[in-house]
């Protein structure tokens, strides 16, 4: 005979009744690591509790959170109390609760900031090693999963972009054990094929759990080491990993990535065409600017009449040559008149000068006697005249008195 069935209504209902009416269930105080947090825009806060072993979703209502003294995060340790209640619409179980005590950083947490610290401390952040991303790579080398939204942005934004670009996948798991092993793989080989131009690192997004592969140690490594430069996209916005404070370049979503990795060649042909124009409206300015020189030219006095212009030089050049031979005659006469007054002051002062007023100039052995001390008697002297000179001896030399 076969059973009644029930309806799964009737199931969830039933469920939900007998952890309704399980006193136990109505108290609970449970200690588990946050994961998966949201803060929803009405207020309320939705996060899952867990341990090394399971977890269980949880919901604390805006009325709640107002008790906190502290702003949950993903990998806090904590402790709640609330009640287990049945969402009977959904078949599920969760914690619905009244008050929420932190207890410490969670593990995970603790050991992304030490790996953070350790590599800050290494300079693997430091933006004097990041390299440059090309501006119009040929070709984009992506590592992701194979399926997904992720990869499919990628490719849409990037061909929007530049239809001609070229896009290699290498497909790699984005979470699980052993992620971190393949994704290390995966940058050593488009390193050591030299497959791209670019490489655009991405998942999307997912709890600290999800996304740890991202804040392994050698994945960080492999991502410094690699010469080809590397752009992040992991996980949302607001997620942030190991990976991308090491990547030569942060984006805050994959679609982000491609337009970061990619120039626009639309966007740069407007650029180009209207640089273009600039250069061309500069060009035919100048043109015209030359042009009405040119017209200026031809229509000046000089260039139709030249012979004009060099007659009128040679009329200047001619009345300054007049000036300057006035000039040069009246300095001439000045000089002439100069040397003619030294002239007739010399001849007044000369000796010979004063011979043709009756006087004589008496000499001793060639030398103008001044003194009777300066000869004596029967020496011979010679005695000028205007007309010639009496050679003589002295008689007799007396002094007056």
């Amino acid at each position: 005979m076969r059973p009644v069935a029930i309806t799964v209504s009737e199931l969830n209902k039933y469920i939900k009744d007998k952890v309704d009416g399980d006193e136990y269930l109505n108290y609970v105080y449970v200690k588990g690591e946050i994961s998966n947090f949201k803060h929803h825009y009405t207020g309320h806060m939705y996060f899952t509790l867990k341990d090394e072993k399971s977890l269980i979703k949880c919901v604390m209502f805006k009325s709640s959170t107002t008790t906190l003294n502290f702003i949950p995060k993903d990998g806090m340790k904590v402790f709640v109390f609330g009640t287990v209640a049945v969402y009977e619409a959904g078949g599920s179980y969760q914690i619905y609760c009244k008050a929420m005590e932190e207890d410490g950083v969670g593990d995970l947490y603790r050991e992304y900031e030490r790996l953070k610290n350790k590599l800050e401390e290494e300079g693997l952040f430091n933006e004097s090693h990041k390299k440059k991303i090309p501006l119009m790579p040929k070709t984009i080398g992506v590592l992701t999963s194979l399926t997904g939204a992720v990869i499919r942005d990628i490719i849409n934004v990037s061909t929007r972009r530049n239809p001609n670009v070229n896009i290699k996948l290498y497909p790699i798991p984005v979470q699980g054990k052993g992620s971190e092993t393949k994704i290390v793989e995966a940058i050593r080989f488009m390193n050591e094929k030299n497959i791209s131009d670019v490489i655009i690192l991405a998942r999307g997004g997912g709890s600290i759990e999800d996304l740890w592969p991202f804040n392994e140690e050698i994945v960080a490594r492999a991502i410094y080491e690699s010469q080809i430069p590397i752009i992040s996209a992991i996980g949302h916005e607001t997620d942030f990993t190991i990976a991308d404070f090491v990547a030569d370049l942060r984006a805050p979503t994959p679609s982000a990535a491609a337009e970061l990795a990619q120039t626009d060649v639309y966007e740069m042909q407007k650029k180009i065409e209207a640089y273009q124009q600039r250069c061309k409206q500069a060009l035919n300015k100048k043109v015209e600017v030359i042009k009405l020189r040119y017209e200026k030219v031809i229509s000046s006095r000089i260039f139709k009449q030249p012979m004009q212009k060099i007659n009128e030089k040679y009329v200047y050049i001619d009345s300054k040559i007049k000036v300057l031979e006035s000039e040069i005659q009246k300095k001439i006469a000045e000089s002439k008149s100069k040397a003619g007054n030294y002239f007739t002051r010399l001849d007044t002062l000369s000796p010979l000068k004063t011979l043709t007023r009756g006087y004589s100039v008496t000499e001793h052995n060639e030398k103008v006697i001044k003194s009777i001390k300066e000869v004596k008697e029967n020496d011979e002297i010679r005695i000028r005249l205007e007309d010639g000179h009496i050679e003589a001896k002295v008689i007799n030399v007396k002094q007056n008195k």
